[in-house]
């Protein structure tokens, strides 16, 4: 089984990315695991038409493909999601990504980091039909958690807390390849007049 991890910051370097290469290093389980640092890649902006991707979405589609589950890590900017990652998940199709689980985190440098999930949950999965599970993480004080020292007892809890998501995730991974197997099989007959709702 091999995991995803897409972190979305805009930024080199970021606190995302760091929250990101901790969940590869505390990750157990899967055969292979790869970091995407979005910004290193050069992505077309989404338009809803059909459009060439360009090499690096080649690449990031094989990543795609192979993975069984992902793990989106976004910064909060004006209480939103990063925009990199909003642009990468209009850009991915059901093909590569249908009923793989996600784990959503969200990273904060103050209190804040929950409307990056909710926006995230309300419309970022319906078309290419990645499956959210219902734990999420939310990275506060980022600056000061999950740094090569545990910085207390927060850091110590968070760290437990992730420990347990990626858990969760596996689990989910696990239980959902019997679906993508079921579906690579036998397809429903009129799936493609259902793919985008009624």
């Amino acid at each position: 089984m091999n995991l995803l991890v897409v972190s979305s910051s805009q930024r080199l370097p970021s606190e995302s990315a760091k929250v990101a290469e901790y969940i590869v290093k505390t990750s157990q389980g899967y055969d292979e695991i790869f970091h995407l640092e979005l910004c290193r890649y050069q992505l077309p902006f989404w338009n809803g038409e059909p459009l060439a991707k360009g090499e690096d979405w080649d690449e990031i589609e094989l990543r795609l493909s192979k993975a069984d589950a992902l793990v989106l890590v976004t910064p909060e900017w004006g209480g939103v999601a990063s925009p990199l990652l909003k642009n990468f998940l209009l850009m991915c199709d059901r093909q590569t990504t249908a009923h793989k689980p996600a784990l959503l985190v969200s990273v904060s440098s103050g209190i804040n980091g929950a409307y990056p999930i909710a926006e995230l949950r309300m419309n970022s999965f319906k078309n290419n039909k990645l499956v959210a599970i219902p734990d999420h993480l939310i990275i506060r004080d980022v600056n000061n958690m999950l740094g090569e020292l545990c910085s207390g007892e927060h850091d110590i809890n968070l760290r437990s807390r992730v420990a347990y998501s990626l858990h969760m995730l596996k689990q989910y991974s696990q239980a959902l390849s019997q679906i993508r197997m079921a579906h690579a099989a036998q397809a429903y007959p009129m799936e493609q007049e259902y793919a985008y709702g009624m």
